[in-house]
């Protein structure tokens, strides 16, 4: 809920097409969790570990099982060496780790970057914090930012550099030229980079690139991700995160009057996942990669223009094409009309910076292959 200009409660625009879908019988595709369980040997695995009485408070930073098998994972994907009782903490989800990571290494009047749009939790905790959020737009339709906007951003106000790769709401995957870039820019001014890289195993055209395996990166880089993508566990809010150890238990000491600790039985489980053989996470991204194929072929069909995603769960549309510069009132008459939710980009936008991304649509395509075949015909009404 959001203060409205009256100074009484409104739903935000999530609740709003939420509600909406719901009361016209639309197809969401405006919210981000896929509708089909994740694999049977991590479902398993959550119901043995209940079974076997592992249903009380884990260890703060985490059963140790996960904990190795988080440091396992860095080292066998990525090549990096994590010790897991000093430099592995297990959170409620990534949002945690991201709102404790802010918490933590931000003070009052601290400047923290990022991209935009932007995942909208992270404007509430640097607002939270007390910090000043500055932002560097990504722009249609390639989302990649300018190379002297970034460099003008980041200066030695700033205390956090904020990346999150591959991209939500719009898709794309940060070259590795921008990820460079940015590791010179906070060694340049003496600043931290957290990494948010929940979709690290769903990119489609290049492999992942975590910023603590680029030169310089390692030593200044909190990285943070979580199972819920990779594994269609969006409900079991397990997260972590990965830094140097002093900086590890600065966040630590946040954690624990945040949830404390959280999702005993599920985290033996997600060891079980994070261990899976490389096919598993080869087919996750493939299978998303064709969900992708078939609902951006349906939006252009119904006469919208689409920037193609790299990665992650969802695709934007401009619904310009169609007359449309307002994508909020776009996404209120789309239901009506065809069907069918969207989200407009500017939920993730500041409001001073809206009009640039007025026209566009975000569309989560994170569901089964039928829902989306369903949505791909109702949306041909558009063009009707």
């Amino acid at each position: 809920m959001l203060l409205g200009d009256d100074g009484g409660l409104r739903p935000t625009i999530f609740a709003e097409m939420s509600a909406l879908a719901v009361s016209t019988g639309s197809i969401n595709l405006g919210q981000g969790f896929p509708d089909e369980d994740g694999p049977p040997e991590v479902l398993e695995a959550a119901r043995q570990a209940i079974s076997d009485g592992f249903n009380q408070y884990p260890p703060g930073p985490g059963m140790p099982v996960l904990r190795n098998a988080i440091s396992a994972h860095q080292q066998r994907f990525y090549g990096l060496s994590v010790d897991p009782d000093r430099e592995v903490l297990v959170t409620a989800g990534a949002t945690e780790g991201l709102a404790a990571t802010i918490l933590a290494l931000t003070e009052a009047g601290d400047e923290v970057v990022t991209f935009e749009p932007f995942y909208d939790s992270y404007g509430a905790v640097v607002g939270l914090a007390g910090a000043k959020h500055v932002t560097v737009a990504l722009r249609s339709p390639d989302f990649q930012p300018d190379a002297d906007e970034l460099r003008a951003a980041i200066t030695d106000r700033t205390r956090l550099i904020l990346v999150n790769n591959p991209h939500n709401p719009t898709g794309t995957v940060l070259s590795r030229e921008t990820l460079q870039l940015v590791v010179e820019l906070a060694t340049r001014h003496d600043a931290l980079i957290v990494t948010d890289e929940v979709y690290e195993h769903l990119v489609f055209d290049a492999p992942h690139i975590p910023v603590a395996t680029l030169p310089g990166g390692r030593e200044r880089t909190i990285t943070i991700s979580s199972a819920g993508k990779t594994f269609n566990t969006t409900g079991w809010k397990i997260g972590w995160v990965t830094a140097p150890p002093a900086i590890l238990a600065s966040i630590l000491a946040v954690k624990q009057f945040l949830t404390f600790v959280n999702g005993a039985p599920f985290q033996p489980a997600i060891a079980v996942g994070l261990a899976l053989p490389d096919a598993f996470f080869i087919g996750a991204a493939a299978t998303l990669e064709h969900k992708r194929d078939l609902l951006s072929a349906g939006l252009v069909a119904a006469g919208l223009s689409v920037a193609k995603p790299q990665g992650g769960y969802f695709v934007v549309a401009d619904a310009a094409p169609l007359g449309f510069t307002d994508a909020e009132e776009f996404c209120r008459v789309m239901p009506a009309v065809a069907g069918v939710v969207g989200i407009p980009v500017s939920a993730f936008v500041r409001p001073d910076n809206r009009a640039e991304y007025a026209s566009l649509v975000r569309f989560a395509y994170c569901k089964r292959e039928s829902v989306l075949e369903d949505a791909v015909a109702r949306l041909g009404a558009l063009r009707r």
